[in-house]
C-alpha cells in the first residue's frame, strides 16, 4: 500500500453503495442462492418485510471490498468475520468504516461496521473485522 505507514487508529476511507434489485438479481446467479426473499417483492410482503432482502454475503464481500480498495494488490486478507445485526433492504444505501486496531510486522488487524444510511438509518453488520497480512515488496 502506498502512501501513509498504517498504526493504530487508521481510519480507513468509508466505502458507501447502494445495493439495488439488479445487483441482488446478479449476486444471486453468481452464487445459485435463488431463495424468493432476496429477489420477490410478494414473498418479502407475505412475509412482513418491506421488500426483497439483500442477502447478507453480499456485506461480507462489501467488506472485504473495502480492505482492498485501501490496502491494494500489497495485502491479502487472511481472515474476515461478520455478525448480523439487522436486514437491508433492496434499494438501501450502505456505508462500510473501518479502523485499525492492531499492527504486529506484517499483520494488520482492523474493526469494521456496515450501517443502513438515510430515513431509516441502523447499524447492519456489527461487529465485523478482518486480519491483513502486508506483502510489502511481494507480488
Amino acid at each position: 500500500m502506498s502512501g501513509p505507514s498504517i498504526v493504530v487508529g487508521s481510519v480507513m476511507p468509508p466505502l458507501e453503495r447502494v445495493i439495488d434489485r439488479v445487483a441482488m438479481v446478479a449476486y444471486a446467479g453468481a452464487t445459485w442462492d435463488w431463495h424468493r426473499m432476496h429477489h420477490d417483492d410478494t414473498y418479502a410482503a407475505e412475509h412482513g418485510l418491506p421488500g426483497p432482502m439483500v442477502d447478507g454475503q453480499v456485506l461480507g464481500a462489501l467488506l472485504a471490498a473495502q480492505l482492498q480498495d485501501w490496502t491494494g494488490p500489497s495485502a491479502r486478507i487472511t481472515s474476515l468475520h461478520f455478525r448480523f445485526r439487522s436486514p437491508v433492504f433492496a434499494g438501501e444505501r450502505v456505508r462500510c468504516t473501518g479502523r485499525v486496531t492492531a499492527v504486529e510486522g506484517e499483520l494488520v488487524a482492523v474493526q469494521q461496521e456496515v450501517v443502513v444510511v438515510g430515513p431509516d438509518a441502523r447499524v447492519a453488520v456489527s461487529p465485523a473485522g478482518a486480519t491483513l497480512e502486508l506483502r510489502r515488496g511481494r507480488p
